[in-house]
């Protein structure tokens, strides 16, 4: 089967840049869709900046760095994309948005293209049968930072057809990723495991079973984590991880995917983890301290 050449990726975020930056270094011929200007360049410099840890850490060749960069081109219209032979979105977690922009990617990329969408929660049946190509929309879930994760959930839905599985299969073993198979149900296989263990220690920190710091200790000490459920919980981020507990209790309507008032609570606070500079940690200083949370 031929390589994909032509690669579209719907939002510039920290997932969209990483998608790019990958498909980019495989060669792809990537164009990055961004609403302004602005959240372009902010975007195509935050590529160049991790390309160029990349080559600190010898990961990267400069060769390699300046054939990725001349691979990507960053606009702000949809109509743009019409090239491309898969596009891939990774805009925020709106059912809406996202059909919005699939409808309108419809009407201008040929019958062939692959839609796939990098949604951590929501089905991707719900966009399949808004998208206008039910048979040629998939999940393509990648997990971050996009460069260093291995691991890539193939998410097919009920009218996906066997083509557009082999193809999406091939296109992410392309990009140097290890691809995995999985059904079309909230969270799909990572998220459905990894969302109710990071709740659970929430909910034992609220129920007083242990602090913060020796909880994380305990999961990496006692269990082999490479790093406890708080930490893991500021990298994901706060926010995040409340929206994607909503749209899994929203799906399954079970105890251990809702939120606990704690999290609510933070999130309300604007406390969503090392983005903000604070969550379960205290990031204003060089080494992180646990926040004080009033309990």
């Amino acid at each position: 089967m031929k390589g994909i050449e032509r690669v579209g990726v719907l939002g510039g975020g920290l997932m969209g840049s990483g998608i790019a930056q990958i498909s980019a270094l495989a060669g792809c011929t990537t164009v990055m869709r961004e609403v302004s200007e602005p959240l372009c360049e902010k975007a195509v410099a935050a590529i160049g900046k991790s390309l160029g840890k990349g080559v600190e850490k010898g990961k990267v060749t400069p060769e390699a760095r300046d054939a990725a960069l001349g691979n990507i081109t960053c606009t702000t219209d949809v109509a743009t994309l019409s090239e491309s032979e898969i596009v891939i979105e990774a805009v925020s977690e709106d059912l809406e948005l996202k059909n919005t922009l699939w409808k309108e990617l419809n009407s201008v990329c040929p019958a062939q293209t692959v839609f796939a969408s990098n949604t951590s929660s929501l089905t991707i049946a719900a966009m399949a049968a808004a998208c206008g190509r039910p048979d040629r929309m998939l999940g393509l879930h990648f997990f971050n930072p996009v460069p260093q994760m291995k691991l890539v959930e193939v998410i097919r839905t009920i009218t996906t057809s066997d083509e557009t599985m082999d193809k999406a299969f091939a296109f992410v073993q392309q990009l140097g990723k290890e691809p995995i198979r999985a059904k079309d149900n909230s969270g799909f296989v990572v998220n459905l495991l990894l969302v109710p263990y990071m709740l659970d220690a929430i909910r034992a920190l609220e129920a007083g079973i242990a602090s913060v710091d020796a909880i994380d200790k305990g999961m990496q000490l006692g269990a082999g984590h490479p790093m406890g459920p708080f930490t893991l919980l500021d990298f994901v981020g706060l926010d995040t991880t409340y929206r994607i507990a909503e749209i899994m209790f929203d799906e399954y309507r079970e105890k251990r995917y809702a939120p606990p008032p704690l999290l609510k609570r933070m999130v309300t606070a604007g406390m969503f983890g090392r983005k903000s500079g604070r969550g379960f940690y205290d990031y204003s200083e060089a080494e992180p301290r646990v926040s004080a949370l009033g309990l």
